[in-house]
């Protein structure tokens, strides 16, 4: 996989993740306090910078409460030309 398809995943990933959290009524620092991990890796994460562990996603779908796979359910690549120009 090219690193811009890895950009474009991570990203798309972290969009979802932040829009679950918030649906779920969680901020950064109370889910992460709940993961058990610092608060600057779930915004690291949310913003595509982080290419977390798949042990950290699971602990993020349990503290959640939600399926695994909830957190891959998104349509990878769904964005602007302009925010692929910007990678």
């Amino acid at each position: 996989m090219s690193y811009l398809k890895d950009k474009i995943f991570l990203i798309d990933f972290g969009k979802h993740l932040r829009k679950i959290r918030k649906e779920h009524g969680f901020t950064q620092e109370s889910l992460a306090f709940k993961v058990g991990i610092e608060i600057s890796q779930i915004s690291r994460i949310e913003r595509g910078i982080l290419n977390t562990s798949i042990s950290t996603v699971y602990a993020i779908a349990q503290a959640i409460d939600i399926p695994v796979i909830e957190l891959f359910d998104f349509e990878k690549g769904a964005r602007k030309s302009s925010e692929v120009n910007e990678l």
